[in-house]
């Protein structure tokens, strides 16, 4: 007997409308009406004689019959996405895709990107920082780099870079008429603003979020410029404008070398973090193992400075 396979066009539309549980986010991802989303939908439901979604007059939910199925699409899609890419990869140099946000691409994987060159000359990196949402199985990405909670349906997701905050400025704000010497002495200061948005509040503290922590009343944290993305503000800083509030994984050079100096010892932890994250069907791919590892290898050099109270500089083994 032959296989009951449907078509794929339809299959394509459940995924994505699944994932996003919005026929409208779903057209906008496949290009298409919400409209022909609905209609694919539709054709698959009356495929399989099976109710895959309960529509609402404002919400989309999965019936169970949906959630049971989902899994097997999706591993369907990501197992196709894969065996495109070693067809493509068949007698072709090594070549390893990678989406990144910018801050991280230019505060954290730049500077370091040499000894992985000279670690494995064999692999080529391409790096994009597009923001646009990731679809492993549409998207011509090996692996990405992501911030957030870890929760990446249907993908592998290691942590790389937890987060924590704190303000950094020029040596010369700690001098001069009103020198950085306690948090309320932040009233005397520009703030510069971190503007990067992600969809929990909590994942970027801004300088009011801080300052509650810090227990600092009196000074106004909506004044002073905003910048994005983050490295931006971190330019900021080093030029003297103002008080930056920065995620410590960028400025461990900056802080080493002089350029930027902590007027504080008070780090606010953020829930969210950085975690690399590819398919579970590309999981014993060796260029994805090596450049994982590498990233591995940095962060435990990177402790083991700080450790040992040493610069954690990318110029330094």
């Amino acid at each position: 007997m032959s296989r009951q396979i449907p078509p794929l066009n339809p299959l394509r539309a459940f995924e994505v409308a699944a994932r996003h549980l919005s026929f409208t986010r779903a057209g906008e991802e496949l290009c298409v009406t919400a409209a022909a989303v609905s209609h694919q939908v539709k054709t698959l439901e009356e495929s399989l004689g099976v109710i895959l979604f309960e529509r609402r007059t404002k919400s989309l939910e999965l019936t169970d019959a949906g959630k049971a199925y989902l899994p097997g699409v999706q591993q369907a899609f990501n197992q196709l996405a894969e065996a495109t890419h070693q067809l493509y990869s068949r007698g072709n140099p090594t070549t390893l895709k990678v989406n990144m946000p910018p801050t991280f691409a230019v505060k954290w994987y730049i500077p370091r990107l040499d000894r992985f060159m000279k670690a494995h000359p064999e692999i080529d990196i391409k790096v994009s920082t597009s923001a646009d949402p990731l679809d492993f199985a549409r998207a011509d990405f090996d692996l990405a780099i992501r911030y957030g909670k870890g929760i990446y349906p249907g993908l592998h997701a290691e942590l790389v870079l937890p987060v924590e905050v704190f303000p950094v400025c020029s040596p010369a704000l700690m001098k001069g008429p009103h020198p950085l010497r306690v948090p309320a002495d932040l009233k005397h200061h520009t703030l510069l603003h971190d503007e990067s948005k992600y969809s929990d509040a909590s994942s970027n503290p801004d300088w009011a979020m801080w300052l509650r922590f810090a227990g600092v009343e009196g000074v106004d944290a909506t004044r002073g410029p905003s910048f994005w993305p983050s490295h931006l503000v971190i330019d900021a800083a080093l030029d003297g404008l103002g008080v930056a509030l920065v995620k410590k994984n960028w400025v461990g050079t900056d802080l080493a070398e002089g350029r930027l100096v902590r007027p504080f010892d008070l780090s606010l932890p953020v829930e969210f973090s950085y975690f690399v994250i590819y398919p579970e069907s590309r999981i014993n791919d060796k260029p994805i193992k090596r450049f994982v590892d590498w990233i591995r290898s940095e962060v435990a050099a990177d402790a083991a400075a700080v450790a040992a109270n040493k610069p954690t500089s990318p110029l330094v083994l």
